[in-house]
């Protein structure tokens, strides 16, 4: 059985009067199908044309007396008819039983179930056609029969279904992205599908997606999709793996909706509440500092909102991220940001003593800390990044004994010695320094040679910003 998190429904923000999809259906539902012909040219049985006529003359009344058939007769229609209007009709009025009645779906799975016949697969071969209608409204008569019954939809489905879901998604320019949005939605409701949608890489593409210019309903729907994530204590734990944070803050300092920072407000609580491990939720909180969440609360205190969930999520960050600020060791803000992926010169990389006291630390789970900063040397395309990321790992050099051997075993001195080439001056300036600590070992002799050559510089050159 489906274990759903169950939501007022306005949360889900059903917004069917402006999709692109329910104006298109408004429109399908006063075609007048002409199932004669399909029946004298045998293209349909007795049975179903007589099935489906009744149905269109007097839906309520014939599918309460005959609602085996009813399954049976649509089962077959989707299955073994192919012309595009046709389908679209079949598929709006699927669709509108199903929303009449959640209860249809457990009739529609119970019925198939007698029949042997599979009802997942004519509607996941129709993801494959040519026509966005028909391809969308199947997707979310499938989300339906997903979340609404007592039965789970089949791992190998589930699978190929949150992939297309996915690449629906980050499709360009894609008009129906609402609905395809919306179906997501349903499915993360339920516990099950969660983990099978991070498995397909699916949390990466909606931060990818957050992180471009996208219109903020769907931004709304993109981050309650996010939300109902971070109910899963484990998939909260995890969520600021993909920076999650970080983007959301971004966000909540532009956004003009308040319905979208309602939304990232829950989110910002849960990554606090949900995770098992408090070492998780602090490290959430000190992230949240970093990425200049506080400003942003103090920003909205001074507003009126007539939504109390936004007032008492406020109040329940300021006090949470607040307390993090003045339980903060320089080490815990310096991890927090090489694990947020977003280096930047701030103070704790320039000082001699944290180096001294915590160069060693970067040794800790296993070199987590010196991976991600070799990890960023090799994928990020940000000069200050790669910047600090060299200058880091010339520091970690200099002051842990074992560190150059450490390093070559990550593969990291090669790395920093490509980044010699840089087309980013700055770039260029931190990996020679870096590539001088792990060929020096004099440091005293070293020191004296960099005072020469920032005198150079300052003399001939122009100052170079963020330099060691």
């Amino acid at each position: 059985m489906t274990t759903a998190l169950y939501l007022p429904e306005e949360n889900i923000d059903m917004i069917a009067a402006t999709s692109v999809l329910q104006q298109q259906a408004a429109d399908i539902r006063t075609r007048t199908i002409n199932w004669a012909s399909y029946m004298q040219s045998q293209m349909i049985s007795q049975e179903d044309f007589q099935a489906i006529s009744a149905l269109d003359k007097s839906r309520a009344a014939y599918l309460g007396q005959n609602p085996s058939q009813v399954v049976k007769t649509l089962l077959n229609l989707v299955s073994h008819l192919s012309k595009d209007s046709t389908i679209q009709y079949i598929l709006v009025l699927l669709d509108d039983l199903l929303q009449e009645d959640r209860s249809r779906v457990d009739l529609f799975h119970e019925t198939a179930g007698k029949l042997k016949q599979c009802i997942w697969g004519p509607f996941l071969n129709l993801l494959n056609r040519q026509d966005g209608f028909i391809v969308n409204m199947a997707s979310r008569i499938l989300a339906k029969f997903a979340c609404w019954g007592h039965a789970t939809m089949p791992k190998s489905d589930l699978n190929f279904y949150l992939q297309f879901l996915k690449d629906q998604l980050a499709s360009n320019n894609n008009e129906y992205i609402q609905s395809v949005a919306r179906c997501l939605q349903m499915m993360l409701r339920v516990d099950e599908y969660r983990f099978a949608f991070v498995s397909v890489d699916g949390i990466s593409t909606l931060i990818r997606i957050l992180s471009t210019r996208v219109n903020f309903q769907v931004q709304y729907q993109l981050i309650f999709c996010l939300w109902v994530l971070t109910f899963n204590p484990l998939l909260a734990a995890k969520m600021n793996k993909f920076s999650v944070i970080p983007i959301l803050a971004d966000i909540l300092s532009d956004c003009a909706k308040e319905k979208v920072t309602r939304i990232i407000l829950a989110v910002f609580r849960n990554l606090i509440e949900k995770p098992e491990d408090l070492s998780v939720a602090k490290d959430h909180c000190i992230a949240m500092v970093q990425s200049k969440v506080l400003k942003q609360l103090s920003i909205l205190e001074q507003r009126r909102f007539d939504d109390e969930d936004i007032t008492a999520d406020v109040e329940y960050l300021s006090e949470k991220l607040q307390n993090s600020v003045q339980d903060l060791s320089s080490f815990d803000e310096y991890a927090t940001e090489v694990r947020s992926g977003r280096l930047e010169w701030s103070p704790v990389h320039k000082s001699a003593k944290f180096w001294r006291e915590n160069a060693q630390r970067l040794n800790e789970k296993n070199y987590e800390l010196l991976r991600i900063l070799v990890h960023l040397l090799e994928t990020s395309k940000d000069a200050i990044i790669l910047s600090v990321a060299c200058f880091d790992i010339g520091e970690y050099v200099r002051h842990y004994p074992r560190g150059k051997h450490v390093l070559e075993q990550l593969g990291g001195k090669q790395i920093v010695m490509q980044h010699l080439g840089h087309e980013d001056p700055n770039v260029r300036y931190e990996a020679l320094l870096a590539v001088q600590k792990l060929m020096v070992h004099n440091w005293e002799y070293l020191g004296k040679q960099l005072e020469k050559e920032n005198e150079n510089q300052k003399q001939g050159a122009a100052p170079i910003a963020g330099k060691a």
